[in-house]
């Protein structure tokens, strides 16, 4: 299972979850319209902050490894570096 489909169940599992308290919830249509678009705002808030900081922690990871890591074959090193961009690109294209 890819990063990116873990990433897409959870964020469904939050929305659903919380959507389905706030639907079962003894309010008025008006203030549970409200929750809902307060909860959808807090969730994409998270989401994005969580894809910035691995986008970040991506970039580190492929910088020290770069820098670190002498001994390699060359073909190894390569692939690693493109497993890493990978991820990094990864979390990008659901960022956007």
């Amino acid at each position: 299972m890819s990063a990116k489909q873990i990433l897409i169940g959870t964020v469904a599992g939050v929305v659903a979850g919380a959507v389905a308290g706030i639907l079962l919830a003894p309010q008025s249509g008006e203030e549970t319209r409200q929750q809902i678009s307060d909860k959808t705002d807090e969730v994409k808030r998270k989401v994005r902050n969580w894809t910035s900081s691995s986008i970040e922690e991506l970039e580190d990871l492929k910088n020290v490894f770069a820098k670190e890591v002498v001994g390699l074959k060359d073909d190894v090193r390569e692939r690693v570096l493109k497993l890493i961009n990978e991820g990094k690109e990864s979390y990008e294209n659901i960022n956007a």
